[in-house]
Formats: structure tokens, C-alpha cells, sequence
């Protein structure tokens, strides 16, 4: 009747107390974000991160929403499919990483007279993290096209991708035994 405490009736009472109060938990915390930025607003310049924020969403829908769309596109035309959620988890996190660390391999709130605040080299750090991400991508591709080579059933596939029932068919019928529901009624 009920499926992880969404039913036909609608949410169980505990799941209907959870949703409350997470949702209470993030009004106030959005009402303590809102009261900071436009009490300490000598610090927080409301102006610039109403810019901000609303910028963000612009480029979010403008630009990053359609090249996400395109490359996801790209991909399931150009990586077969063994491989493509590899490709695509390698991609998200390598987006992921570089826009995180963006003001800092951008130099972004560094100084010429004080090296101190950013003292790395981060774009070298960057890339010895995308490298490593897709390394690890490699390798992974590289062990499905092996367990692929030598012919395990649903090799490359990823978990749970081979269907179950094609498969156990298949081996009763080289067994030469049909299955089960095929099978005449024995009189007795």
C-alpha cells in the first residue's frame, strides 16, 4: 500500500512531519541569510549580490543548461554505451572542480603586494586533478573492455544493466530445457 511512505492516500504521517519541519529548517535559514545581507549591508552590498544571484540564474539557463544539453547529446551519439556513464561522471566532476576552484586558478582576490593569500599554483593543481579524475575514468573503461573481451555476461554494461530473464532463457534453451510455464501439464 505504501511506497517509501508515499501511498495512494498521500505521504505517512512521519513523512508529512519530516517534510515540515525540513521545510521550517530551510525558511529560517534562508530568513537569517536575507536578514544578514540587508542588516551588515555596508559589508554585503545587497545591490551587488542581488546582481550576482540573479546573473547566476541567467547563465545558468542561458548557458550552461544548453551546453549541458549539447554535450549529453554529443555523447550518446559519440561514446558507446558501455562507457558512457564513465564519460559522463568524468565530465560532472571535472565541471564540478573547475568551477569550484575557478576564482582561484583565475587569480581572483590575489594581490601583486601580498602573495600570501593565494600562495599555490592552482592551475597546475587543477590540472593534476582533472588528470587524475581521468585517469580513473580510464581505468574503468579500461577494465569493462577487458571483462567485455573475455565474454562475462554483461560485461561493460555497468550493475544491473543485463536483463535477467533474456539471459536465463537463453541457457535453458542451450541446455535444451524450455521454461517452466512452457512446459505441458503431466497427467497423472
Amino acid at each position: 500500500m505504501t511506497n517509501g511512505g508515499v501511498g495512494r492516500s498521500g505521504p505517512s504521517v512521519g513523512g508529512l512531519a519530516l517534510r515540515v519541519v525540513l521545510a521550517a529548517a530551510g525558511l529560517a535559514a534562508l530568513g537569517y541569510g536575507v536578514d544578514g545581507l540587508l542588516s551588515m549591508s555596508r559589508a554585503t552590498r545587497p545591490t551587488n549580490a542581488g546582481a550576482w544571484l540573479i546573473g547566476g540564474i541567467v547563465v545558468h539557463d542561458a548557458l550552461l543548461v544548453p551546453a549541458t544539453m549539447i554535450v549529453g547529446f554529443a555523447l550518446s551519439r559519440l561514446v558507446p554505451a558501455p562507457y558512457r556513464a564513465v564519460v559522463q561522471g568524468a565530465l560532472l566532476v571535472s565541471g564540478s572542480v573547475a568551477l569550484a576552484s575557478l576564482p582561484l586558478w583565475r587569480g581572483y582576490g590575489g594581490s601583486a603586494d601580498n602573495p600570501s593569500v593565494n600562495p599555490l599554483a592552482y592551475g597546475r593543481n587543477l590540472a593534476i586533478v582533472l588528470g587524475a579524475v581521468w585517469a580513473g575514468a580510464a581505468l574503468i573503461m579500461a577494465g569493462r573492455a577487458v571483462a567485455a573481451r573475455r565474454g562475462r555476461p554483461g560485461a561493460g554494461r555497468g550493475p544491473g544493466r543485463q536483463s535477467g530473464g533474456r539471459r536465463f532463457a537463453r541457457t535453458r534453451r542451450r541446455a535444451g530445457r524450455r521454461p517452466a510455464r512452457e512446459q505441458p501439464a503431466r497427467s497423472g
